[in-house]
């Protein structure tokens, strides 16, 4: 029996769900699937998965194992592109991650910039605004908002973004502009769910060490940033964003910043990846992103900056 094969396939199995699934992604057929994980289940001598209708669940000991597996088959992984020569030249492919909106607006730009310059790298960037897990997904290098946990990832920082509420200078002149939190308890409020509660902010209090919390009146709940900045510049009302996403709209008038006093510190923006030996590849991005997305940033710092 070829372990690391069996291996293979059950990780696959697990997280594809289903044995014809894994089947499908590693380009096997379903019998050679199902007798692979009924050898190593014999060779164990106790059951790795769980067969139902429903699908497949692990059992204790399977789900030791295929977490045992992934660290065990991304040792291989890296040896093999040890021994190719990927740490010696720049090249092979880079798993990337990055929040949604932030990863269109500046890590797509940074990333077409590095293929041109590194044309032996290729990039797989997946924008998700879900935290993936570096190791157990395989991805080289995630760009990470707000602060990050103590954990042994090295960390790069390459600036910091705010939470900002705004809305647009016709909305302002028709209702007031707000001098306090206090103030967003009688005005119409555009909630974007992601970033906390869809009925209370949460503002700094200068001065204080406590946080204050104000009930708001949403008139309009959406999941998306974008469909939050576009309701506020048609004069929907006030809305709570990063600041990144609405730098253009305030360079541009279209929207303006208020309560800045009330903000929280500012998030920092890292570029997170595993310890241990560093691939060329991943080494020659982040020397060449992390310039590029700090000069990106100042940028937004600069068109928010009051004028």
């Amino acid at each position: 029996m070829d372990r690391l094969e069996a291996m293979s396939i059950l990780v696959a199995a697990a997280e594809a769900g289903s044995l014809s699934a894994a089947g499908r992604r590693l380009g096997a057929p379903l019998p050679t699937v199902s007798r692979k994980v009924a050898e190593l289940e014999a060779h164990l001598k106790t059951p790795l998965l769980v067969r139902s209708a429903r699908g497949l669940t692990l059992t204790d000991a399977g789900t030791a194992f295929v977490s045992a597996s992934r660290r065990i088959l991304e040792a291989v992984n890296e040896a093999e592109r040890a021994a190719s020569g990927e740490y010696s030249a720049p090249r092979g492919e880079l798993v990337i991650t990055a929040p949604v909106v932030f990863g269109r607006l500046h890590v797509l730009p940074v990333v077409t910039e590095f293929l041109a310059a590194f044309p032996e790298i290729g990039v797989r960037l997946t924008l998700s605004d879900r935290n993936v897990h570096l190791v157990d997904d395989h991805i080289d290098l995630a760009v990470r908002i707000g602060a990050l946990p103590d954990s042994t990832m090295i960390a790069t920082r390459v600036g910091a973004v705010r939470r900002v509420v705004c809305a647009s200078p016709a909305w302002l002149d028709a209702h007031g502009t707000p001098k306090t939190p206090a103030d967003l308890a009688d005005r119409a409020c555009i909630t974007f769910d992601v970033l906390g509660s869809a009925t209370e902010w949460d503002f700094a209090v200068p001065g204080a060490k406590s946080a204050q919390s104000v009930r708001v009146s949403s008139r309009l709940s959406v999941n998306t940033a974008e469909a939050a900045i576009d309701a506020a510049v048609a004069g929907a009302g006030v809305t709570r964003v990063l600041s990144y996403q609405v730098a253009r709209a305030v360079a541009e008038d279209r929207l303006r910043i208020v309560l800045a006093p009330f903000e929280f510190p500012p998030m920092p923006v890292s570029l997170l990846h595993a310890p241990g030996m560093t691939p060329l590849k991943l080494r020659a991005f982040r020397d060449f992103a992390a310039p590029r997305l700090r000069e990106r940033l100042g940028a937004v710092t600069a068109a928010l900056a009051p004028r």
